[in-house]
């Protein structure tokens, strides 16, 4: 049988010993940076393959170079494929693939911004992370650049956002300071009377550096900076992070730590969820079923601080496994309640879906269409509503996935209805996963050993499919085997330029609600 390896290099057109496994499920090529372009045709063509990251290092130390990587899902083989591509100091730049794969938009920008490392070719070279007061020179992801410095700001022009044009035509500005417990981002509406002709976003209020701040930790403390990238993934950016360690350092989580994990995984995926589901009703004032879906909530993060010892479920996860166990008395409470749950869970999705004031705002409400979500690299729940089939639960599995039955819900319409309704059936399939985990927990321990030291000058890639979809961290150590880079994907980082695409031809009332139907993280995008 052809493996892996061999059937990716031929698609490529390299040859097979070019292309090693740097992990289980991670195939890695180096490349020259010119390259770069045409096998991002062959991989998007020939494999079907999906842009995940793009990012770069500082490894001048080491090689006297930059390094790109850009990280595809080829879900077809179950595995990550990593190229990786040398630039030189001396001449900064790379060739972008954006306008063919706008995908790639922001993260190049994001090197643009970090590295100074310029995309040539690019289509709208500006900023994206960093605003127009940060000096120029200033890369803050280069190794020579203290973690401490202090910047001083400088005056600048304006962001460039697309000027008003045309008679009746209206600017409409909306934030970044919002009326609400809402973390700051800026909407620019061009309108014609109510329609929306089009939006922009200017983001990156709330940048904190997490990836400089990863560096200067010892990896063992490296979880707890994980858990604060956006406060609704704590499970998810936590588990993504201890999977790339744990892949650095060969450690094998033991099945009963496997196990916890997933049911920690998808009580964050339910509890989100049905918060959003009574957010959407919240946003159209049908208050019943949002202080019915209020109430759900908070039913079940308080049986998971009884049960796990804290309500949004930080600190349960750990390097090697868990950090709480799932006592019997524990999971007779949590079984009972989940029980209870799913009864009112199903009385509330047909309260709303037979209301048809409610279905007149939702149905044809912000649509993102499957072409769009596929050139966008839309993952996650949006991607699913616009008729991409695509989980990492499946595509890659972690944990015990593998071994569970679940489906992957997807909804063609693509619009606020279609991601609500993904939504709830994904809180149903979490159910039915619970239920299997919970029936046949195996009696191992929660967690391995640690070793003293990781590899040094080594990488691995971590993954989960988290409730908003995927996040990856990308873990590389030096010659001590400490941390020298972490690269963070949240599905926000992926997901907010499909809302600019789904918000003209609405109104603007509407844009409240569509935005909730994607509820994108600010903090976890800006990182």
């Amino acid at each position: 049988m052809r493996s892996n390896a061999a059937t990716v290099a031929a698609a490529l057109q390299v040859p097979e010993e070019d292309i090693r496994e740097g992990r289980p499920g991670e195939l890695v090529l180096d490349v020259n940076a010119q390259a770069l372009p045409g096998l991002a045709d062959r991989v998007s063509q020939e494999l079907e393959g999906r842009l995940m990251s793009l990012f770069a290092s500082d490894e001048r130390d080491q090689t006297a170079q930059f390094r790109l990587h850009y990280v595809w899902s080829l879900p077809r083989f179950q595995t990550f494929l990593l190229l990786s591509a040398p630039i030189n100091p001396a001449r900064p730049s790379f060739p972008s693939i954006a306008a063919k794969y706008p995908a790639a938009n922001w993260f190049e920008r994001e090197v643009m911004d970090l590295y100074g490392l310029v995309p040539d070719g690019h289509p709208n070279p500006t900023r994206v992370a960093l605003h127009e007061d940060w000096p120029d020179g200033a890369w803050a992801l280069r190794k020579d650049f203290p973690e401490d410095r202090n910047v001083p700001r400088v005056p600048g022009d304006h962001h460039p956002f697309r000027p008003v044009t045309g008679e009746g035509v209206f600017e409409v500005p909306v934030g970044p300071v919002h009326a609400g417990i809402i973390e700051p981002g800026h909407f620019r509406f061009g309108v014609a009377g109510e329609p929306v002709l089009y939006l922009q976003l200017r983001l990156f209020y709330v940048h904190k550096g997490i990836e400089k701040r990863f560096e200067r930790l010892p990896w063992r403390h490296g979880l707890f900076l994980a858990e604060s990238i956006s406060g609704d993934t704590a499970v998810g950016h936590a588990l993504a992070f201890a999977h790339a360690i744990e892949r650095l350092g060969n450690l094998e989580v033991p099945p009963r730590g496997q196990a916890l994990r997933v049911i920690l995984l998808e009580l964050e995926r339910i509890y989100n969820h049905i918060a959003d589901i009574g957010a959407l009703a919240t946003d159209v004032a049908f208050t019943v079923p949002a202080s019915r879906a209020q109430a759900l909530r908070e039913g079940l993060v308080r049986t998971q601080d009884q049960v796990f010892g804290n309500r949004l479920l930080r600190g349960t996860i750990a390097v090697g496994g868990v950090k709480r166990d799932l006592l019997p008395e524990g999971r007779e409470v949590l079984r009972t309640h989940l029980r209870a749950f799913g009864k009112e869970f199903e009385r509330l999705i047909a309260l709303l879906v037979d209301a048809g004031t409610f279905t007149d705002r939702v149905d044809g409400t912000g649509i993102l269409t499957r072409q769009a979500a596929l050139d966008l690299g839309i993952v996650g729940v949006a991607a699913r509503a616009s008729g991409v089939d695509a989980d990492l639960r499946r595509d890659h599995p972690h944990d015990a996935y593998e071994s569970l039955q679940f489906k992957i819900p997807v909804e063609d319409g693509g619009d606020v209805r279609a991601r609500l309704m993904v939504r709830a059936r994904e809180v149903e399939q979490s159910l039915e996963i619970l239920d299997q985990i919970l029936d046949s927990l195996p009696d191992t321990t929660c967690a391995t050993e640690l070793p003293e030291h990781l590899p040094p000058r080594a990488s691995a890639l971590g993954w989960v499919e988290a409730w908003r979809g995927p996040c990856t961290h990308f873990v590389a150590t030096d010659e001590r085997g400490e941390i020298a880079r972490v690269k963070v994907t949240d599905p926000s980082f992926l997901n907010w330029p499909g809302l600019v695409h789904a918000v003209p031809g609405n109104i603007i009332p509407d844009f409240p609600v569509i935005n909730k139907s994607f509820n994108l993280s600010y903090s976890g995008n800006d990182r």
